[in-house]
């Protein structure tokens, strides 16, 4: 998938943000699947996440803000990506079982994106801790950025790990 040049002719500002999403997502996507199995569970940083646990985090960042947040939805377990204050994947959980979740996550965020108005405010709700609920808009300038950040620390730890390099 080619980087969204600020060039490129958009039809909408919703669909840039689309674009961007998708750009980020499918790229962390491609770093983890490129990466060896034994890589998946091992941490190369201090900190000590890997890269199956950046994975499901982002899947739970756009259940976060979309679903539970913006959308205002009854959620079971929106903060499921962790234990404690660690992010967290059970022993069960394969690479393809995360892989496919962010995705149909990332689907629903279109279909969510594509049905409303940017300037939309979120649902009331827990999401928001007491705050007014934001617009989309602001809720998806917070996914790219969330993005681009785990993107750039998934660069490093694929480097590391003699996996793929680059944009």
């Amino acid at each position: 998938m080619p980087f969204p040049e600020p060039t490129a002719p958009a039809a909408s500002r919703a669909e840039v943000f689309l674009r961007y999403l998708d750009y980020f997502r499918e790229s962390l996507l491609a770093k983890v699947c490129a990466l060896p199995e034994e890589e998946l569970r091992r941490s190369r940083v201090a900190s000590g996440w890997t890269p199956l646990e950046l994975l499901k985090h982002l899947r739970f960042v756009e259940l976060r803000w979309i679903e539970w947040g913006f959308q205002g939805r009854d959620v079971a377990e929106p903060w499921g990506d962790r234990r404690g204050d660690r992010w967290h994947v059970a022993a069960e959980e394969t690479r393809d079982e995360l892989v496919a979740a962010l995705r149909a996550q990332g689907a629903h965020t279109t279909a969510v994106v594509s049905g409303n108005d940017l300037a939309a405010v979120g649902a009331p709700g827990p999401r928001w801790a007491g705050a007014d609920p934001a617009t989309l808009e602001r809720v998806l300038f917070h996914l790219v950025q969330e993005y681009a950040r785990h993107l750039g620390h998934l660069d490093i730890v694929a480097e590391l790990a003699g996996g793929p390099t680059g944009e």
